[in-house]
């Protein structure tokens, strides 16, 4: 039986984007509320070495997922001609390439404060490899699809290519994301308390940001 397109279903990327703001815009609140009234706050420099480590979360659940589904969403969201549609995916992208980097910086930053090893869980090898290949993504989208730009023929065999794999990409991003709340849940021990819930809930929500990030690619774009 053949695949349909995403032209063959009714449904449009528009509602689905609409819930996937939604879902950011609550696992946003839930992880600074996490952070901020749990965890003690932010800082880049402090005594309360948790105050660095909080950073590190802030920047790859904003900054990376979130930011990261805004940017393969902007060529359903933003309506402005193609060119201007991969300018902002591009930035997007780049930003939340910065972010996670910044995040890894932080999060080696607290490891060494507090004598900590680095890259020795599950969740810091999907990390390493999620950025590293979030990078090499980038730069051969820039070079293939924006300057100096791949020839036509090439960009359409490329483009399938470069969806698939920046899905791949995001979707490692997100069970790197849960695995970082599971480890984090075990090291702090918590059990039944509103802390725990909001970490349960915010992974929950993580996770179906991603799949509605992932709708919102086979779907049609909606009429504004």
């Amino acid at each position: 039986m053949a695949i349909k397109s995403g032209s063959s279903f009714r449904l449009s990327a528009t509602p689905v984007t609409i819930i996937a703001h939604l879902l950011g815009i609550a696992v946003a609140v839930l992880v600074l509320v996490w952070l901020l009234q749990f965890r003690g706050g932010l800082a880049f420099k402090s005594q309360n070495k948790q105050k660095i480590f909080n950073v590190h979360p802030l920047l790859m659940v904003i900054g990376f997922i979130l930011l990261g589904g805004e940017a393969i969403m902007a060529y359903k969201t933003v309506s402005a001609t193609r060119k201007t549609q991969k300018l902002i995916h591009l930035i997007l992208h780049l930003v939340t390439l910065v972010a996670s980097i910044l995040g890894v910086y932080v999060v080696f930053k607290f490891h060494h404060e507090v004598g900590l090893p680095n890259l020795y869980t599950l969740h810091s090898w999907l990390g390493i490899s999620t950025i590293s290949l979030y990078g090499f993504q980038w730069l051969l989208g820039f070079f293939s699809f924006w300057y100096p730009g791949a020839e036509m023929s090439r960009r359409a065999t490329l483009a399938p290519w470069h969806v698939f794999g920046g899905m791949v990409i995001f979707l490692m991003a997100i069970v790197t994301a849960l695995t970082g709340l599971v480890q984090r849940f075990f090291f702090l021990r918590l059990s039944r308390s509103q802390e725990a819930l909001i970490v349960n809930f915010s992974g929950l929500l993580i996770l179906l940001f991603g799949i509605t990030v992932a709708l919102t690619v086979i779907l049609p774009r909606g009429h504004y």
